[in-house]
């Protein structure tokens, strides 16, 4: 019994991304060193009307390259998002998950919105055809568990299994909550991260009626994201997934894989202020950032930095 509840130390051997510099990690990172901006006009749709033009598509997906064109077709584009950030990852990580065992190997795929696309659509077909001509995958398509849930029938993933919404923090509690269940030995393997499909009229309309999205560099898009510039008008909209393989170190070690780093804590809290704006007192922020020392066995001076979340909001 004491073996079951053992400590496991975590680590993340690989990394899958579908953005808007193309899919996997190395085009993604590569335009990372270059200072390359995956901003442009939006080409999904007509921005005539819309207030914000711009955002990053990612515009060179096929999901026919990564699972069954026909099942593909029955799902929104953040769950064929995280399909493919999925398969990405694990060759990344060197990993064949037909000889993971399946009951230790679980998926949690964070999304904000979910199937944003087919609620657009599948609105659109009720207002102008009736509900008759409703698609009966309408439901199953636009919950925002439904990305773990397709990942992990690709994978035959049978350890847990569910989508957590906390917004912006979506893919970050994903990963984080991985990490507890590979801690806690519960688990060998987790593909943990966050998948997101709002390039749409309806997401930008919202957005835009919000006064979050910037405006004032549609004819520049790549100098529209400045989160922590004087000059910030706003988020832009960028759509995509980012999934890691994580494992516990004795799982990677044991298959000679290779790491990129280890994950030491987790903290989660609440403001309990504001539905968007921070305490200025912090004192969540600080408690969620103490907890994450405490559980790593650290004090504050070991920390180089810390990455702040911009929502490029005055």
């Amino acid at each position: 019994m004491e073996e079951a509840f053992k400590r496991q130390r975590v680590v993340i051997t690989g990394i899958g991304t579908v953005t808007s510099y193309g899919n996997g990690v190395e085009p993604f990172w590569d335009s990372l060193l270059a200072g390359k901006s995956g901003i442009d006009k939006v080409q999904s749709f007509d921005t005539t009307d819309y207030a914000s033009k711009v955002g990053a598509e990612a515009m060179d997906f096929n999901a026919g390259d990564f699972m069954d064109p026909k099942e593909a077709r029955r799902n929104d584009r953040f769950t064929q998002f995280a399909v493919a950030s999925s398969k990405l990852a694990l060759a990344d990580a060197s990993l064949d998950h037909t000889k993971v065992d399946a009951d230790r190997f679980g998926v949690l795929v964070g999304s904000g919105i979910g199937g944003m696309l087919t609620t657009q659509a599948q609105s659109r077909r009720l207002f102008e055809m009736g509900p008759r001509k409703v698609s009966p995958f309408m439901i199953p398509s636009l919950i925002a568990n439904m990305a773990s849930g397709v990942v992990a029938i690709e994978l035959g993933a049978r350890g847990p299994n569910y989508g957590i919404v906390s917004a912006c923090a979506s893919g970050t509690h994903s990963i984080g909550e991985a990490f507890r269940m590979l801690r806690d030995n519960d688990v060998d393997v987790m593909i943990a991260g966050g998948s997101e499909a709002a390039v749409t009229e309806l997401g930008y309309a919202g957005f835009c009626s919000m006064k979050a999205m910037s405006t004032n560099y549609n004819d520049e898009p790549t100098r529209a994201s400045r989160p922590f510039d004087k000059g910030r008008d706003g988020f832009v909209m960028g759509e995509g997934s980012g999934l890691l393989v994580m494992e516990t170190l004795e799982h990677a070690q044991a298959r000679g894989a290779t790491i990129y780093c280890e994950i030491a804590g987790y903290g989660a809290t609440c403001d309990a202020y504001h539905i968007t704006s921070p305490d200025p007192e912090g004192k969540a922020l600080s408690f969620a950032i103490s907890k994450v020392i405490k559980e790593a066995g650290l004090v504050p001076t070991d920390v180089s930095y810390i990455n702040a979340h911009g929502t490029s909001t005055p």
